[in-house]
């Protein structure tokens, strides 16, 4: 995947028709309201089961294709920021491209939720350069439930990105990809064979810790978890140290969620190497984003003081061994 070109003209024409008729922009999830909560689905186009892998590839159109996924926990509150991104969904295309943070992005969107109790609980979708990434994020079921155990099923989305995705990015250059996961509880107690089988259709024989998965996943992906000051969890340290403990510095608190696609793009950029924090900062006021800088420059300070590639502490294994064994 990952043909075809964004149009900020065709995004804003397409924005404005369903305003001016009244239709929601993320109209499928208006649609499943209308239906018995047992006939909830996810779209085919975002339905990981039975899925063999999702591509980021190289084009003639796109010959450095730069894969960046995200994936948003669309449980509770956490599903207004699906909302805010589709809406400022031009913005971070134009500090990606305009300003030269990446080249030849290509980004893919998917929900995350809750597979001990939601009907849906994880969306993928595609790799997409054009237009058709804000169709595919405006698809995500924004299913609003979770089941009330300070966790989600965050786990079973990185198995997914980490044994279920191909990028010419690391097949060809070596060059990790951008993963950021956008949610505010922990990870469950670890990835559950049955939630693989039944979700994404696997046949993985045992349990796996939730270090293995992430260890798996961070070969070919730089991940990051974004917790936005949306729900009560945002002071609570106990997801701070869980995060902070998986990730290290990558595990990034955000004041404002309006400023989620500032975030992601000045990430990518200074991934990159393409700037430094101040110049990014500098980017988001000359193109009318000087509310969203202050939140974003406060979320980055540590990424931004390092700039060397973030080092993670070394993960325990654990003590039941044999399942880390055969996952990886």
């Amino acid at each position: 995947m990952g043909y075809g070109k964004w149009d900020d003209d065709t995004y804003t024409a397409a924005k404005t028709f369903r305003a001016a008729r009244g239709v929601d922009d993320f109209g499928y999830t208006s649609a499943m309201y209308t239906q018995p909560r047992d006939q909830w689905k996810a779209d085919p186009i975002l339905d990981p089961l039975g899925v063999t892998v999702r591509e980021c590839r190289d084009s003639t159109g796109h010959p450095e294709s730069l894969p960046i996924a995200v994936l948003f926990d669309v449980t509770g509150s956490m599903g207004a920021v699906p909302r805010i991104m589709q809406n400022k969904l031009g913005k971070l295309r134009g500090l990606l491209q305009r300003k030269g943070y990446a080249d030849d992005p290509q980004i893919l969107f998917g929900g995350i939720g809750d597979a001990d109790s939601d009907r849906v609980p994880l969306q993928v979708g595609q790799f997409e350069s054009g237009n058709a990434m804000d169709a595919q994020l405006r698809t995500i079921f924004l299913e609003g439930n979770g089941g009330g155990q300070k966790s989600e099923s965050y786990e079973l989305a990185a198995y997914f990105m980490a044994r279920h995705t191909a990028t010419d990015a690391w097949d060809k250059r070596g060059h990790k990809g951008y993963l950021f996961i956008i949610g505010d509880e922990l990870n469950k107690a670890r990835l559950s064979a049955r939630h693989v089988r039944t979700v994404i259709g696997d046949d993985l024989d045992r349990d796996v810790t939730v270090e293995s998965v992430y260890r798996e996943l961070e070969r070919r992906w730089n991940v990051y978890f974004v917790l936005p000051n949306q729900s009560a969890y945002y002071h609570d340290p106990e997801i701070a140290e869980h995060w902070q403990r998986l990730l290290g510095e990558r595990f990034l608190k955000l004041d404002d969620p309006g400023a989620v696609c500032e975030l992601i793009a000045l990430t990518v950029g200074m991934g990159e190497d393409r700037i430094d924090l101040g110049e990014g900062l500098a980017d988001l006021r000359d193109v009318g984003s000087a509310a969203e800088a202050d939140t974003v420059g406060h979320a980055l300070a540590a990424l931004g003081a390092a700039r060397a590639p973030v080092a993670v502490s070394p993960l325990p294994i654990d003590p039941a061994g044999s399942d880390d064994v055969s996952f990886t």
